[in-house]
């Protein structure tokens, strides 16, 4: 039936006669299989797909060839940079009459990974973490990019120092003329006072990408996630006990630590990725801004230097 309908984008000869860098569709709605690292689950996503018109009389590409292709994303054994490369190639051959020579993904979905509780044995709770997937081939070469969001807690070391200073001169005001004091009286005192005055904490998000190898056998989200959220140390919690919020509030106390901070953490425990990119945002509660911090991308750092740089954090942090 469909032979006997006209084709408007194959017969119409463009008014305006010039080639275009990218044609295509943005935000369609799919199911995404994401599997890796025992995750494997069909989560909603947003795909922008697109192929080059470098035939400046062709006045339209096929969209619906594409938006058809599409539908491998939410088949087989998920996500990988092999098999977007086939659906590129498939993209590219399916304009074939159009001269396409190029198509690129965009890919963006939340990763809902259940997380454990600090402390409380068998709580647990689901979180959320974004993903952006771009992946291309441009003239046979293919190029993949992933950038995850993660969200954590970061305290200020100068607010902290200026607290502890308002505690101390209260313990001293408080006790001024004694010759001695007892643990007791000791305890006492900074049940009641110690929070005389408390640093500043806000929710902070770390933005991090990094190229990924076309013969990579997945994206390595958990594993990337996992290493951005051991190197800041206070990930953002589920579900929780007084227990767990006990021991959330002690790990900021121990890891007290500036956007600059930040930053550099998790740099230096991504020393080994290609093209790493870490953009940090700390939501300020002092300001109305914002504090951010961004890493030189494409540093050329040695393998050497960046794990020295990895043990000054780990010896910073003990």
């Amino acid at each position: 039936m469909n032979a006997e309908l006209p084709d408007v984008s194959i017969y119409d000869i463009a008014q305006i006669q010039s080639p275009l860098a990218w044609v295509g569709m943005q935000g369609i709605d799919l199911p995404l299989a994401v599997v890796e690292s025992g995750y494997d689950r069909i989560l909603h996503a947003r795909i922008d797909a697109h192929v080059n018109l470098p035939r400046p009389e062709t006045k339209g590409i096929h969209m619906s060839r594409l938006y058809r292709l599409l539908d491998i994303l939410s088949e087989g054994d998920g996500l990988a940079p092999a098999k977007l490369r086939l659906l590129l190639e498939s993209m590219i051959e399916s304009h074939a009459d159009c001269g396409s020579s190029n198509a690129r993904l965009r890919i963006a979905f939340d990763l809902l990974v259940r997380r454990s509780a600090l402390v409380t044995d068998g709580l647990s709770g689901w979180k959320s973490y974004p993903v952006q997937l771009e992946v291309s081939v441009i003239d046979g070469s293919f190029s993949g990019r992933v950038e995850v969001r993660v969200t954590y807690s970061s305290t200020c070391p100068c607010s902290a120092a200026l607290s502890r200073q308002v505690v101390e001169q209260g313990f001293r005001d408080a006790f001024a003329g004694k010759e001695a004091v007892t643990p007791d009286e000791v305890a006492t005192w900074l049940s009641i006072n110690a929070s005389q005055a408390t640093p500043h904490s806000q929710r902070s998000e770390a933005h991090v990408s990094l190229e990924v190898a076309a013969d990579a056998s997945d994206f390595g989200l958990l594993d990337l996630i996992d290493r951005i959220e051991n190197a800041v140390k206070t990930p953002v919690q589920t579900a929780v006990k007084r227990s767990d919020e006990q021991a959330f509030a002690v790990l900021n106390g121990q890891n007290l630590m500036f956007v600059e901070d930040a930053a550099r953490r998790i740099e230096a425990a991504l020393y080994d990725q290609m093209h790493l990119s870490v953009y940090v945002r700390h939501i300020e509660s002092l300001h109305p801004h914002d504090a951010v911090a961004y890493a030189l991308p494409n540093r050329p750092v040695s393998e050497m230097a960046s794990r020295q740089i990895a043990d000054e954090v780990k010896l910073q942090d003990s």
